[in-house]
């Protein structure tokens, strides 16, 4: 015999309400907030990968460019050595104070440099700084020179020197002085790294644990000293892939992994490599402290999708609103930092835990934002110290001809107003500037006999005096930053008409750059003394350069120096009068006719004219 349920006469309208609510509200509801919650709580994790990789890459690139700058420098002062020493450092000639003067110099240009040594290649040599090399340093150092003799720059293991309060850890680089293929010998510097641990120890305060090691998996440095400098981290799985991958290591990569122990923790960790040196900066975090959003959203979906069963339908559309609007904004800022624009932050006024996941996204966004600034100010910081060695050498070049004194400062400067009344771009303007700056840097190999000859050279001198263009060329080739420059310091003397050096190109072959310079270049020389020659009022000199346009020098950069000074913008210290005008040209022009070679080039072009 079956039995069947007996079947009610009428079904409450307070059940079929509240099956409609269920149905119209608490399911959707549901089924919306689920798929809201897995779609941010992917957009949080994809948010705290970013930023442990925008962490390590800004790091990482801070590391690359402290490097390249260390070697830019090292470039300069093997430059100034061979100069110094007329490529000769064997022998005695190491000893030399200027040589010594030069390591001074070199040792205090930046705190980051603690130890300096110049060697010939008999291993004899000066040294300056603040440290005195142990054995660890010495035995660097050895292997150091062995890399020069075979023409490699040597960036050595980290090391810690001094014991207690004064240890310090520090790293020697290496690199070769060569001329003609011909080993002189090496200098070396031993880099302090308290400049990477402030940086790790200012990461550690946002949470993360920020170590950076070398491609054997050993510790550099890290921002506590529960390390030690030369530790194995091996025992990191994320450590472990970077080793792993070795030298092919290019990318940034991110990953989980659990630290094994007596309680197993797990981590989120990533890795970003420092290709110039074979090092990569890590950061990790215990998955709970990463996640912490992403579960305080879940239980935050979760108590509203239940609140929702007991609210009618308005209440529910509220609440959905409620829940997603919020959500939304996060969902915008988090597409707009991974846009770059890290100034985006949350206005939420609500003391739930929606308002303190936007709290705390807000803080992540203001520490990208200060990572982002740090880069920024580090990357000024190094352009700074680049154009200060820049004016440096400029004003070496300067101070080796006293007539020409402030040359240099005052090319640049007539060459910035000139390309700037042309209307030339700004990244035009800042290779001009140095390469103003630098147009006469190959002056630093003349001869002061023939630089400082107060009267007309002989065609032999004058061919000679010829070459400081591609001098100064070659001086600053090796250099990549400086290859865009190369052209206004190599061609600044090459006339339109074809009669310049050093290659006599015509017109359209010369490009704009050393135009521009030319331009400048004969201004300043008609209107400043020199040992053969009185000084030009401007007015004089300007008739004069407007005699050589079309001919030597580019019209259009000629008509921007006439605007520039009838605005009144150039103004000379001590014009000349008209009498010493007419007196600077017979004199200027006597030792031309006299000895068939004029002293300077300006003036060479102005007799042919």
């Amino acid at each position: 015999m079956s039995f069947k349920l007996p079947i009610p006469a009428r079904i409450p309208l307070l059940y079929v309400i509240l099956g409609v609510l269920l149905a119209i509200s608490v399911l959707p509801m549901y089924f919306y907030s689920a798929q809201i919650e897995t779609m941010n709580r992917e957009r949080l994790k994809t948010n705290e990968m970013l930023l442990q990789n925008t962490v390590t890459r800004s790091l990482a690139d801070d590391i690359s460019q402290h490097q390249e700058t260390l070697r830019m420098m090292l470039a300069n002062l093997s430059s100034s050595v061979q100069v110094e020493s007329g490529n000769d450092i064997g022998g005695q000639n190491i000893q030399t104070p200027e040589l010594r003067a030069l390591l001074e110099n070199f040792v205090s240009s930046s705190n980051d440099i603690a130890y300096a040594t110049l060697l010939n290649a008999d291993a004899k040599g000066v040294s300056a700084g603040r440290i005195e090399p142990d054995a660890f340093l010495q035995r660097e150092l050895e292997r150091a020179y062995q890399a020069a003799l075979e023409g490699r720059i040597y960036s050595g293991q980290p090391l810690v020197v001094g014991a207690g309060k004064s240890a310090k850890t520090v790293m020697l680089v290496g690199s070769p002085i060569m001329y003609g293929g011909r080993f002189l010998g090496m200098i070396a510097s031993v880099v302090d790294l308290d400049y990477l641990i402030r940086r790790l120890q200012q990461l550690s305060m946002s949470g993360l644990m920020p170590y950076v090691v070398d491609s054997q998996g050993r510790l550099v440095a890290a921002a506590t000293p529960q390390y030690a400098t030369g530790q194995d981290m091996t025992q990191f799985d994320i450590v472990r892939s970077f080793v792993d991958v070795g030298a092919k290591a290019q990318l940034a990569a991110t990953r989980e992994f659990t630290i094994r122990g007596e309680k197993p923790t797990e981590m989120l960790g990533t890795y970003s490599p420092v290709t110039a040196l074979d090092w990569a900066v890590v950061v990790q975090k215990p998955r709970d402290e990463a996640y912490r959003g992403i579960y305080e959203m879940q239980r935050t979906g979760r108590l509203l999708a239940w609140l929702a069963v007991f609210v009618s339908v308005g209440l529910s559309i509220f609440s959905a609103r409620r829940i997603t609007n919020p959500l939304q904004v996060l969902a915008q800022s988090s597409r707009a930092i991974a846009r770059g624009d890290f100034s985006r932050r949350v206005h939420l006024k609500t003391r739930t835990e929606i308002g303190e996941l936007a709290t705390t996204f807000n803080t992540m966004s203001d520490d990208l934002e200060q990572f982002v600034e740090d880069l920024k100010r580090a990357a000024d910081a190094n352009k700074a110290l680049f154009m200060g060695s820049i004016q440096m050498l400029a004003g070496a070049v300067d101070e080796k001809d006293p007539y020409t004194r402030g040359h240099s400062d005052r090319v640049t400067r007539y060459s910035l107003q000139i390309a700037t009344e042309m209307g030339l771009d700004p990244g035009f303007l800042e290779v001009l500037r140095i390469s103003a700056q630098l147009h006469d840097v190959g002056k630093i190999g003349i001869e002061d006999r023939i630089l400082k000859k107060p009267g007309a050279l002989t065609p032999e001198e004058f061919e000679i005096m010829k070459t400081h263009t591609t001098k100064g060329a070659n001086i600053l080739r090796p250099v990549p930053h400086l290859r865009e420059m190369l052209p206004g310091i190599e061609l600044h003397h090459e006339s339109l008409n074809g009669r310049g050096y050093p290659y006599g190109l015509k017109g359209d072959e010369i490009p704009l750059l050393p135009r521009v310079i030319a331009v400048a270049d004969t201004f300043d020389a008609l209107t400043t003394n020199r040992p053969y020659q009185r000084a030009h009022d401007a007015v004089e000199a300007l008739r004069i350069i407007k005699n050589l346009a079309g001919q030597r020098l580019d019209p259009k950069a000629v008509n921007a120096l006439l605007a520039v000074f009838q605005r009144g913008e150039i103004c000379l210290q001590k014009p000349a009068t008209e009498a010493m005008v007419i007196d600077a040209i017979v004199e200027t022009a006597m030792p031309a006719l006299t000895q068939g070679m004029p002293p300077d080039p300006v003036i060479a072009e102005i007799t042919r004219t």
